[in-house]
């Protein structure tokens, strides 16, 4: 037996959240997942997430919302991050008394498995964080005790960081997902162990957009260098995910799907 999970790649603004809202009902038909998880950490406008859309994110049918290194930007999603444990900030994070960086749940719909989700940073071109190496190895040892199910979300910048966690996680967890830079990348696959991976699952955003925003304020900050008031782009959502199936038993990938769909 198999489970079947959907991973939504960062959702961007409002328009992404409208997307979200128009696509997966009927993903949810077709496919009949076990368990949704999103990346929501771009949700406010593009830049964090507060109690209010977390909650209208949940209302969608997420089971598990993951975030990165935007998750502060929004100050009032810091006492929801103690309340509500199925949002997750990063694990190597140094806030040991701010949330939850991994959580095991068991499944609604097949509530004799559990899964375990956790949520990582990368440290290379982004701020301050604990070693994703070893603040990985030691969660996926603790969640291993109650699950052989376990999922990554790896919000990081560079993909030789990606990739390296992923071979040195290989065959301990069920899927790798990289998340942060909002472009879909095309090399989903199963690792020689048995981790399914894919370097970045991209966003929920505006096609013609530079990763979300609106292009003109991206491209008038390379051309000046001045701050810009970036801009969610509205126009063209497109929802971008990756679909897993997981055998029950061993924890092992056994198919994956890209997703790339105009809302």
């Amino acid at each position: 037996m198999v489970i079947k999970l959907l991973f939504i790649g960062d959702i961007i603004g409002r328009p992404g959240r409208q997307a979200v809202a128009s696509l997966l009902p009927g993903l949810k038909s077709e496919h009949n997942f076990d368990l949704v998880i999103a990346n929501g950490e771009n949700a406010a406008g593009g830049f964090g997430l507060t109690p209010k859309i977390a909650d209208e994110i949940f209302g969608l049918g997420i089971d598990v919302i993951t975030s990165g290194n935007h998750i502060w930007d929004q100050k009032e999603i810091e006492p929801y991050l103690r309340q509500n444990y199925r949002l997750l900030r990063p694990a190597n994070y140094p806030v040991d008394d701010l949330g939850e960086g991994a959580i095991v749940i068991e499944l609604e719909r097949r509530p004799l498995i559990k899964v375990g989700i956790i949520n990582l940073a990368g440290r290379v071109f982004l701020g301050p964080a604990d070693c994703p190496f070893r603040t990985g190895r030691d969660l996926v040892a603790k969640l291993k005790a109650e699950t052989s199910i376990i999922v990554v979300d790896f919000h990081a910048e560079a993909s030789s960081e990606k990739t390296a966690l992923a071979t040195f996680l290989d065959g301990q967890v069920s899927l790798f997902v990289g998340t942060h830079t909002h472009v879909q990348t095309a090399d989903e696959r199963i690792l020689p162990r048995g981790t399914g991976y894919i370097t970045d699952v991209g966003m929920v955003g505006g096609r013609n957009s530079v990763i979300g925003m609106k292009p003109d304020r991206v491209i008038e900050k390379f051309l000046n260098g001045k701050p810009q008031r970036y801009e969610v782009e509205k126009k063209e959502p497109w929802l971008s995910a990756i679909i897993a199936e997981i055998d029950e038993d061993s924890g092992q990938a056994r198919s994956l799907q890209r997703l790339q769909i105009p809302a």
